[in-house]
């Protein structure tokens, strides 16, 4: 998708929606996009800490002599 597609997809949309719709369509775009980058980091974050605490609760092997 070049440059010009782009531009003519926004200009289409522009006269679709108007100005004020596309600002909130934008808007709440953009606020999705941020919910969905902070759960992937909250759930990387606890998938590690239940590694974390998986490994500490492991019981040591013992060697019997």
């Amino acid at each position: 998708m070049s440059i010009s597609h782009l531009v003519l997809l926004f200009l289409i949309l522009l006269i679709i929606f108007g100005p004020t719709r596309l600002e909130g369509i934008g808007v709440s775009l953009g606020k999705a996009i941020r919910g969905f980058k902070k759960g992937m980091e909250e759930g990387s974050t606890a998938e590690t800490e239940q590694k974390t605490e998986q490994k500490n609760d492991a019981p040591t092997p013992t060697t019997q002599a």
